[in-house]
């Protein structure tokens, strides 16, 4: 990270699922996930693409990025970040089928960690 000048903390807006985008709510499906940031994140400009990994075991989503890819890039570059929204609202609405993650909003905060706990 130290690469792209990002401290911890820093963050920006991100759309959860590139094939999701701008929608009301989202179905998110455990495992790989591809994002688009809606906001430039330090100096990774909008539109990256963040790529990462989905939980959706318990009663909220899990979001955690491992990857990012500039704009006109043509290698991914490591990070460590983690989706985050306001007042719970990774919280998995009711009816979200097991493996899946049914969000009421299609995007969310994005933000640098130094690690996973």
């Amino acid at each position: 990270m130290r690469y792209l000048r990002l401290g911890v903390g820093d963050g920006a807006s991100v759309e959860f699922d590139v094939n999701q985008m701008h929608g009301r709510s989202v179905t998110l499906h455990e495992g790989r996930v591809e994002s688009v940031l809606i906001d430039d994140l330090g100096t990774l400009e909008a539109p990256a693409r963040l790529y990462g990994y989905v939980w959706t075991s318990g009663p909220q989503a899990v979001i955690r990025y491992f990857e990012a890819l500039p704009p006109g890039a043509s290698q991914r570059v490591p990070i460590c970040a983690v989706a985050r929204t306001a007042k719970g609202q990774m919280r998995k609405l009711p009816g979200s089928a097991p493996g899946t993650a049914v969000l009421e909003f299609s995007g969310g905060g994005v933000f640098i960690v130094d690690e996973f706990l």
